[in-house]
């Protein structure tokens, strides 16, 4: 690919395999539970493990999936990859989030793991997505509408934070499109005024 270098096409196709490992699938597994694939909304992320199994699962797949963002991109912005490279990885480890090779191509929807990548690119942009995201489900109480505002408002956040930077900025836009792709049947639900609330545990 035309500005990369060798070792950062390998990052990128390491972050890919790092975001294969589905978070929510490992730890029903070690945990004994079931398959969350199978169950509830039917996806692996932590808003349904914690809907079936509560907040303890939950928390370490929310982790888990974060940590798949934070890692590589932290990783790959500490060695002075270029701009274009870091936001690869952290693309790369977003869809292996959605797509992991390793569980079937059937992953989860992408929110936890877009936001260790904003945290991986630097703390204040993360900070401002989660703290949007963390303020609008406070008030909204609706998972999904509070992961929507958030994510779409990253493109902003990395120009105001960035100093503009452009390959930052336009790779987030294409992961927030996706995500908003991936949650298309609950957009539908909030649509229609069908969207679950959040309930505490």
């Amino acid at each position: 690919m035309v500005g990369l270098s060798e070792i950062e096409l390998a990052g990128i196709a390491g972050a890919y395999f790092l975001g294969s490992l589905s978070s929510a699938i490992i730890v029903c597994r070690l945990m004994g539970l079931g398959d969350p694939r199978q169950e509830g909304s039917g996806n692996p992320g932590a808003t349904n493990v914690k809907r079936l199994y509560g907040s303890k699962p939950a928390a370490i797949t929310l982790l888990g999936d974060m940590l798949k963002g934070v890692v590589p991109v932290a990783l790959a912005n500490m060695a002075g990859w270029s701009p274009l490279a870091v936001i690869l990885v952290g693309f790369a480890s977003f869809i292996g989030h959605l797509y992991p090779i390793f569980f079937g191509f059937r992953g989860g929807k992408g929110v936890a793991t877009m936001l260790g990548v904003m945290f991986g690119l630097s703390l204040p942009i993360g900070a401002a997505v989660a703290g949007t995201w963390l303020f609008v489900a406070k008030v909204l109480k609706i998972s999904s509408l509070s992961a929507l505002i958030a994510t779409a408002l990253a493109p902003l956040y990395i120009y105001l934070l960035a100093d503009g930077n452009m390959a930052w900025v336009s790779v987030t836009a294409i992961m927030t499109l996706i995500l908003f792709w991936r949650h298309r049947s609950n957009i539908e639900r909030l649509l229609k005024g069908e969207e679950d609330l959040i309930k505490k545990s």
